[in-house]
């Protein structure tokens, strides 16, 4: 019963800190995961407060699921797969260049490290956060194309990092050392079984979501589906990070056929909440754990403790940006001349913007955490320690340095965001046309003791349409003397809305994310009083 008290108690002023330093990140205007971060370093160190250790675990199979799945559910289909190429380079690229960077660099600043213990560190403090960039990125309003590719990339790169991680625990723990061919296999099944397995579990659900119309349920059987992607993947030795990003950008496509308005709406509240939470719980944990990572390393003083650590994240921040800039050439090449994308090569400052937004989290420190501490001849894993705190290093830096810079490096170079919503405007104009279409369609089938209902409902719509070309109009709606017929034709027009604006995904004339906007202000129109909004 004690320990079970403990626990509530730790649960508790785990949940304090983060509503309070959320609320004073708000406040203070800076992204929430700097000042959770920096916040739990410092309450760390306060006596009196509970030990809260990070279990990898805990991270692995209980918080990371939902938060990829999450993430997932929020890209866009259209943007990732057109930017499918410059992502993959980051992801598996950049991952691989970063490692055997770090590899390679590892013994020349780190006493006691060889290439094979520089591999795993390098696969440590390879990928990047999934939330942390793309939250920052938001915040300043970066341009939607640099927020497509680095959400794309953090998405991915985790599974190609824990495959490298996967090769240097071998290497290092095991002392075997896998062939270029045995790699390549290993990454092969990886990804193809991950992406079969997300597929073949979102088919499953969304059969199943189709014949539910009931909140609670389905909102249950939400969370629960990262959970089992991610562990059915897991259990065949599959990607369980690729097998939950396919499954939640596959439901979420999908998501307007099986949604009700009401279910959406009760869905967003607690999907929203239930990332807060957990986001928090992620952040604050890793600034929580400074205190522990500092006691574990007894064999080096502070001054060089800090020096490592400086090096080290400078190393990182140098190799992302030394490969940022001919990876961009050559992504820009090969979706001109392969896939006939006829895309112009990004800007310099839009590239280094992309170099500069390389933050690390939780991830991180937990593969650092998961490592053996000793090896398979019994020996301890005498570099476990200084990994784990270069780990922490990586993170804090890329985090709270490059987090709190970015805003000022995107003013100074002049990389801002078209506030303008071209797509979105077009998109709002055919959902209006197409209701006013089906209202004079309507009107010819119906008696004429319903035109008043017409004439109002007529008068509503082209305002809003008129609102949206420009145009003045001082055409006075009627009101409603059939109530029964104007509640009617109000449902039957929000369908029509919501079925223009799924065949303008579909057709790609806008992206998930509009639809997901337009969906949502549809599904609040229907819940509140008229049908009309």
């Amino acid at each position: 019963m004690q320990s079970v008290q403990q626990v509530e108690l730790v649960f508790l002023l785990l949940l304090l800190f983060i509503v309070a330093f959320g609320w004073l990140a708000r406040k203070l205007h800076v992204p929430y995961p700097i000042v959770l971060v920096v916040a739990g370093a410092l309450l760390g160190f306060i006596p009196g407060i509970p030990r809260i250790t990070l279990n990898p675990d805990v991270i692995f199979f209980v918080i990371l699921p939902p938060l990829l799945y999450s993430a997932a559910w929020l890209t866009s289909w259209r943007e990732f797969s057109y930017h499918m190429v410059s992502i993959l380079l980051l992801a598996f690229g950049l991952v691989a260049f970063t490692v055997f960077g770090v590899a390679a660099a590892g013994h020349w600043l780190f006493s006691g490290f060889d290439w094979r213990t520089g591999f795993v560190l390098g696969a440590v403090v390879a990928p990047t956060d999934a939330l942390a960039a793309t939250s920052i990125a938001k915040r300043i309003a970066l341009p939607k194309r640099i927020v497509d590719i680095l959400e794309g990339e953090s998405l991915v790169n985790d599974a190609s990092g824990l495959l490298a991680l996967e090769f240097g625990i071998a290497m290092v723990v095991h002392s075997q050392t896998p062939t270029v061919s045995e790699g390549l296999l290993r990454l092969t099944y990886l990804t193809v079984a991950g992406i079969a397995v997300g597929l073949a579990m979102g088919w499953v659900v969304y059969r199943i979501e189709r014949r539910i119309d009931d909140g609670p349920i389905e909102i249950a059987i939400s969370i629960l589906v990262p959970y089992a992607v991610y562990f059915m993947a897991e259990a065949i030795h599959a990607s369980g990070v690729l097998a939950v990003v396919v499954c939640g950008l596959y439901l979420s496509r999908r998501s307007s056929e099986f949604f009700s308005p009401s279910v959406r709406i009760q869905a967003w509240a607690v999907w929203d909440a239930l990332s807060f939470i957990l986001n928090g719980l992620v952040f604050v944990l890793i600034g929580l754990q400074l205190p522990y990572v500092l006691g574990g390393i007894r064999d080096y003083k502070l001054g060089e403790l800090l020096l490592f650590g400086a090096l080290f994240s400078g190393l990182v921040i140098a190799l992302r940006m030394t490969w940022i800039f001919p990876g961009a050439y050559l992504a820009n090449l090969i979706r001109n001349h392969i896939f006939h994308q006829n895309e112009k090569l990004p800007s310099a400052r839009g590239i280094l913007i992309v170099g500069w937004t390389g933050m690390r989290g939780v991830i991180a420190l937990a593969a650092a955490i998961a490592l053996p501490q000793t090896l398979a001849s019994g020996q301890p894993f005498a570099q476990r320690n200084l990994i784990i705190f270069l780990a922490f290093c990586v993170i804090f830096v890329t985090l709270v340095l490059q987090g709190l810079t970015l805003p000022s490096l995107v003013r100074a170079l002049g990389v801002v965001e078209d506030s303008s919503n071209a797509e979105e405007q077009a998109a709002r104009r055919e959902i209006l046309k197409a209701a006013l279409a089906f209202l004079e369609e309507s009107r010819e089938k119906d008696e004429n003791e319903f035109d008043a209902v017409y004439d109002d409902l007529t008068g509503h719509y082209r305002e809003r349409l008129n609102a949206l070309t420009g145009k003045e109009t001082h055409e006075g709606g009627v009101g409603p003397e059939r109530h029964k017929q104007f509640s009617h034709l109000s449902r039957e027009l929000l369908r029509v809305e919501r079925q223009t604006a799924v065949r303008l995904r579909n057709q790609g004339q806008i992206n998930d994310e509009t639809l997901r906007q337009l969906e949502r202000e549809l599904d609040l129109r229907e819940a509140g009083p008229g049908h009309t909004g």
